[in-house]
């Protein structure tokens, strides 16, 4: 049962405890086996293959190293292998991005010293760069992954703040492995990267089908890289491990997400593996408790581009028959028929085989008036509506008044259009003045603006709910002020500013003024002069540049004792 478990989700869980996990029941349970060190050493590169770009997977390589070592060794040749695999994993563990890669190095370092202190020095100088650039990019991953909760569970999208830092952070770090931070040219170790931080990612957003649409197009994209490149062998592991990716989203997580399924299917037909795309296709048209409307569409569409009209036509027939699809299935099969085949006549059938299934759907019949007006077909759309508009099939909030009064203004006479409003015009509720066999039918509430209607009182609209326009010197002076933002208060009280004005008192003679103005009380030295004074106390007080009619009494000022300009003056006149 442990064995069986294992099978199931070691390659889809990507986990490192997981795996740590596993190579300790290889080690428990296969350890009096005579090939236990065959099966322990397959075990180890099978997981460092796997999980061995986790930033975490420096117990796993140690562990390993110190297996090898500890096996026994009888003679030369032996002893030359072990050396062999001890030093190709370090050399493997030196140039991966992980924590502690420091340490590792030292340790294999001293390991070459150990065995041959002269060739070590050139084994450790031919390493010593990829090493330094590693150690660089470790100290980016840390960073990178700092902040992510890789044990959270994976749920559906929570539309939480927390959830959406969590994808962000995600994302940078998916982004972060495409830059390929290791600067190598090597495509297929990039695209290894790339895809296990999409396995890490899946982890945790295993319920956003984003991840694993992007995940798939990843991978389509690296094969046809590798493909130009002429590396077809890769190309077609790349190939088929995309449409593994699709295939473990619907088949475990997403299992009714219909852009996984249309991503699927249009990534096979890419490939011209026609009967997948058919399989792929009816195993969503399987799924019960789903609106297979859209499918059908896709189906349609997909049968008539990889194998004719015809294969089109099966797929509609089936649609027909399925009672869980809606009107835009014969909307697509009439208008595919129109644009594909160029027969109208086939277009026009499908269309009426639709109208008696749902003719009380406005949009069903709006889709069908759309297509005769493209066909320039006035006539035949003017009896559609009224055809539609008499049956009786369509409830009063559906009624297509507006509809037809489009119409008939954008490609009908204005007498007609007259002529249909005065048909309706003096009907009562439900009650007209026509009989039913002439395709008159009561007037919608929300068409009632557009009928002659009695004048109204002055500032009323006849609509309610109309605004009138703003009058043009409105306009203009709205187009000078400063817009609404610009205001941001105080803003003044109207109302309490025109009371302060209300209740102001004015003085009403001359010393009363300049009391208020001055605020102390005129000089009255004499009966007869006090008015002249108080003349001149008031003229005082004028604005600077007030006009004046007494001009001598401006010129009657002394000018300044020090005057450079005059002293000048005189002393050329001397």
């Amino acid at each position: 049962k442990v064995e069986k478990l294992f099978q199931r989700c070691l390659m889809k869980v990507l986990h490192i405890d997981l795996w740590k996990c596993y190579l300790s029941y290889v080690r428990e349970t296969k350890g009096k086996l005579p090939s236990y060190k065959e099966k322990m050493a397959q075990a180890y590169d099978f997981a460092l293959d796997k999980i061995g770009m986790e930033i975490m997977s420096y117990q796993i390589w140690v562990d390993y190293i110190n297996f090898l070592k500890g096996v026994e060794a009888v003679g030369s040749y032996a002893e030359n292998q072990r050396i062999t695999a001890v030093r190709r994993v370090y050399q493997r563990g030196c140039v991966n991005p992980m924590i502690n890669i420091e340490q590792l190095w030292r340790d294999y370092s001293k390991y070459e010293e150990g065995i041959n202190v002269h060739l070590a020095k050139k084994m450790i100088e031919d390493r010593s760069r990829d090493y330094m650039n590693a150690r660089r990019v470790a100290k980016e991953y840390e960073t990178v992954m700092k902040g992510l909760d890789r044990n959270a569970p994976s749920v559906p999208p929570q539309n939480s703040p927390q959830e959406a830092v969590q994808v962000e952070m995600w994302k940078k770090y998916i982004q972060w492995e495409k830059s390929n931070p290791l600067r190598t040219e090597d495509q297929t170790l990039i695209t290894k990267r790339v895809m296990f931080a999409y396995e890490q990612c899946l982890l945790v957003l295993g319920h956003h089908p984003d991840v694993w649409y992007e995940a798939a197009q990843y991978l389509d994209q690296s094969s046809k890289l590798l493909a130009e490149k002429g590396d077809m062998n890769n190309s077609k592991v790349f190939s088929d491990e995309a449409a593994n990716i699709y295939e473990r989203a619907i088949g475990t997580l997403l299992k009714k997400n219909m852009l996984l399924y249309f991503s699927f299917a249009d990534y096979e037909e890419s490939r011209l593996k026609h009967e997948k795309v058919h399989s792929i296709y009816n195993r969503l048209l399987a799924i019960e408790d789903i609106d297979p409307t859209l499918v059908y569409i896709q189906y349609m569409k997909f049968g008539r581009r990889a194998e004719g009209i015809k294969s089109g036509r099966i797929i509609f027939k089936k649609a027909r028959e399925d009672m869980r699809t809606r009107h835009h299935v014969y909307v697509t099969a009439a208008l595919m028929e129109y644009y594909c085949s160029k027969d109208k006549s086939v277009a026009f059938k499908i269309f009426e085989l639709g109208l008696k299934k749902y003719g009380d759907i406005p949009e069903y019949i709006l889709a069908y008036i759309d297509y005769l007006s493209h066909l320039n077909e006035d006539n035949n759309t003017r009896v559609l509506f009224e055809r539609v508009l008499t049956s009786g099939s369509l409830s009063p909030e559906k009624s297509g008044y507006e509809e037809l009064c489009s119409y008939n203004t954008h490609i009908r006479s204005v007498c007609y259009y007259r002529t249909h409003i005065r048909s309706v015009c003096y009907s009562f509720g439900n009650l007209t003045p026509h009989s039913s066999q002439f395709g008159h039918s009561p007037l919608h509430s929300s068409f009632a603006h557009i009928l002659w209607s009695r004048s109204t009182a002055p500032g009323l609209h006849p609509v309610p709910g109309g605004v009138f326009p703003v009058p043009p010197a409105a306009v203009i002076l709205m187009k000078l002020l400063p817009p609404p933002t610009c205001f941001v208060g105080p803003f003044v009280q109207v109302d309490e500013l025109m009371e302060i004005f209300r209740r102001c008192t004015l003085p009403e003679t001359v010393d009363a003024a300049v009391e208020l103005i001055t605020g102390r009380q005129p000089d009255a030295s004499g009966e007869g002069n006090g008015s002249i004074e108080n003349h001149a106390m008031v003229k005082s007080l004028k604005r600077p540049n007030a006009d004046s009619d007494e001009e001598e009494d401006k010129g009657a000022v002394a000018p300044p004792v020090h005057d450079i300009y005059r002293a000048r003056q005189q002393k050329r006149i001397r």
